[in-house]
């Protein structure tokens, strides 16, 4: 039997494969094969021992347990973390020619009154420039697109889920637009650089031209695949959908970028001081004397605002006398650790060695999938800083306030997330290791090349591991987290939390005191049962709220089976998600939305009936029906709803009843006659 291996969907690429058939090498097999194994006996493994010890309908996997692991570390970082403030300070200065230039103090200072004093040696200063240092700096393209690469970018720049990006990139490369999306490697095809040479001189000039060839550092990656490129780099755009044109137009400038000369800068520093003042201010700039390759493209970070900034300088003398124009000193604090987005878990996996570039969507699909992380915004919460300002009298204080830690499309680890993680690292730290699970992917490298028996690496794996399974299932404890807070002031019983059957929450009272059942709550969202206090806990009991009176019926919030809600006259209104909280909503929002409610059910009723109250002729989301009771029955296309009399609304009804009921006979038959079939066919059998 012949493979034929072919990277691009083209005529010529498959014609030249079918040309050129090599025999199947039993060492990717088989390293296929034991990857495919080992995956499967730790999820068959763990994955029962979480359903016994922790909560039901949960998973473990080689590969997004230790993805999540990273998240719960980062995630605890930041819960360690206690911010400490210091005071930044800048200032602008005017020139003799009246331009401006900003300039900054390189140090913090730790106390307010340090800062006051600074500003104060400030006073009637007379500040010159002390020096002008300039020096030139170059920038280097990325490399072309590595599936990791590509799903960070795509991300940055685009704001697309790493699924969303190799989903789109499927429908490239299945039209032929570019080459196979599931690569770790950087090189390019000598036709691509040929012609990416070709376009580059005839539409730019020969000086942003530069050959390039890239070897790809990732460990285990096969070289013989081609970095992400369109197939045909003449084609400059494409035919297709608003996301695909937007992904391809990312590949084509990044795969035309890596060939073309590098960008040279002019980085400036300019130093301004004064007599008497301690600390210098110091100006910074970047200036762009060849843009080379930003002509097309420029690499993204996770923490940049702009692709590429571009500052100018007005030019400078030393010795220049500058005036002082605003002079400020502003409280910081120090930043926590940062979240992880999709695009910087898959960097991290891909620094660590774990997983390949086609496990990284679906990993972190699945973690998502599983609720052991979400990905979503967190609006920031408001803070107040102080702002000292120079005057030409004194040194003013005033008190600000600004929205701090907002965040966007980032991954939060869940409770149970934690929960799961802290479990398989007491239990199996060796699966969990990053060590272990880049040191396995070398294994599978290894066997690739024939040097190693992939039953002997399972083996040594299993054997161990499955006595491990065993002795957890028999003898460890089941771990729900649980955390016990104090002692309610009201009743004097145990208030404490941990992760239930529907997730985490709050409990007042004892499970085995048969005479008083406990009270439950669950966690509000962004609440964690590591730091959640008995101020918080104690809170969530305090539902239903009675938060006043409207036309002299009592409003009520509770949370429901639903989600949160308002009761009014016996009439629930449910709360708006993201917006509304049910701790803290005031009577004038309430009232809003039973209004909202009362207006949206008025415009939603057709028809009502004297002869029955319960039939009703109802405006739906896909148009008019008929609500009878607890059924909703469709109105036959072409009707005239104002045709519509109780009767023949009753005989529509009827007739929906009875066809129901006849499907249910029929489906109740057929499953008793497949039920006969089988027994008969077990009979046969036996």
């Amino acid at each position: 039997t012949k493979r034929i291996g072919f990277q691009e969907r083209t005529k010529e690429a498959i014609q030249n494969a079918v040309k050129t058939p090599r025999t199947i090498d039993m060492n990717l097999v088989n390293a296929q094969q034991a990857r495919r194994v080992l995956d499967r006996l730790v999820g068959f493994e763990l994955s029962p021992v979480l359903w016994r010890k922790v909560k039901p309908s949960l998973s473990a996997g080689r590969v997004q347990s230790v993805a999540v692991r990273i998240l719960v570390e980062r995630e605890r970082e930041i819960f360690a973390h206690v911010p400490q403030s210091s005071y930044h300070t800048t200032a602008t200065f005017v020139m003799s020619d009246g331009h401006t230039l900003k300039g900054e103090v390189s140090k913090r200072f730790e106390k307010r009154e340090e800062a006051e004093a600074f500003l104060r040696s400030c006073m009637g200063a007379s500040f010159e420039i002390k020096n002008v240092e300039k020096k030139p700096a170059t920038r280097t393209p990325a490399p072309p697109f590595t599936t990791s690469t590509l799903q960070q970018e795509a991300s940055r720049k685009l704001g697309f889920s790493v699924t969303q990006t190799m989903s789109i990139a499927q429908r490239l490369y299945e039209a032929g637009l570019i080459t196979y999306m599931r690569t770790d490697s950087t090189n390019l095809a000598d036709v691509a650089i040929r012609t990416a040479a070709a376009h580059i001189v005839e539409n730019m000039g020969k000086e942003y031209h530069k050959v390039r060839t890239y070897k790809t550092k990732t460990k285990g990656a096969q070289e013989a695949h081609e970095a992400i490129r369109p197939t045909y780099l003449s084609n400059q755009t494409i035919e297709g959908t608003a996301q695909e044109k937007k992904l391809y137009d990312l590949i084509w400038k990044r795969t035309i970028a890596s060939q073309m000369a590098d960008a040279q800068l002019e980085r400036t520093n300019i130093v301004i001081s004064a007599n008497g003042v301690a600390q210098d201010f110091v100006s910074t700039a970047e200036v762009v004397v060849f843009d080379g390759f930003l002509k097309v493209y420029a690499e993204s970070t996770d923490d940049e605002v702009a692709e590429t900034e571009v500052a100018t300088l007005p030019r400078v003398n030393v010795g220049e006398t500058l005036r002082a124009k605003d002079m400020q000193s502003k409280e910081r604090w120090s930043q926590k650790p940062v979240r992880y987005s999709e695009a910087a878990l898959v960097r991290k996996l891909e620094e660590l060695g774990i997983g390949r570039p086609s496990t990284y969507a679906p990993t972190i699909s699945t973690i998502q999938q599983r609720g052991y992380v979400v990905k979503e915004n967190r609006e920031g919460t408001p803070r107040k800083y102080n702002l000292l300002t120079l005057t030409s009298k004194d040194v003013v204080l005033s008190e600000k306030e600004e929205i701090a830690g907002a965040e966007k499309n980032k991954l939060f680890p869940t409770d149970i997330g934690m929960l799961v993680t802290d479990f398989l690292l007491e239990h199996f730290e060796e699966v969990m290791s990053y060590d272990f699970t880049a040191s396995v992917e070398k294994q599978f490298d290894d066997i690739a090349e024939g040097a190693l028996q992939w039953q002997e690496v399972i083996s040594d794996f299993y054997k161990p591991f499955n006595v491990k399974v065993k002795d957890v299932m028999e003898n460890s404890q089941k771990n729900t987290g649980e955390r016990i807070l104090g002692v309610d002031p009201k009743s004097g019983k145990t208030v404490s939390v941990r992760v239930g059957r529907f997730g985490p929450m709050a409990q007042i009272g004892d499970t085995q005191d048969e005479n008083d059942k406990p009270q439950y709550s669950s966690l509000r969202h962004g609440q964690h049962i590591e730091t959640i206090t008995l101020e918080e806990a104690l809170a969530l009991f305090e539902l239903p709220r009675h938060i006043g009176e409207y036309e002299g019926k009592e409003v009520v919030i509770g949370i429901g089976r639903f989600g949160p809600y308002i009761r009014h006259n016996s009439v629930f209104t449910s709360l708006k998600k993201g917006e509304d909280d049910p701790y803290t909503i005031t009577l004038e929002t309430a009232i809003e939305r039973i209004e909202a409610k009362r207006k949206a059910d008025s415009e939603k009723l057709i028809k009502e009936f004297a002869e029955d109250v319960d039939m009703k002729i109802l405006n739906g989301r896909w148009g008019p029906y008929i609500s009878f009771g607890k059924s909703n029955v469709k109105i036959p296309k072409g009707t005239d709803v104002a045709d519509l009399t109780y009767e023949k609304c009753k005989a529509l009804c009827d007739e929906a009843l009875k066809d129901a009921g006849d499907k249910k006979t029929k489906s109740k038959a057929t499953s008793t006659t497949k039920s006969k079939s089988s027994k008969v066919a077990t009979k046969k059998t036996k």
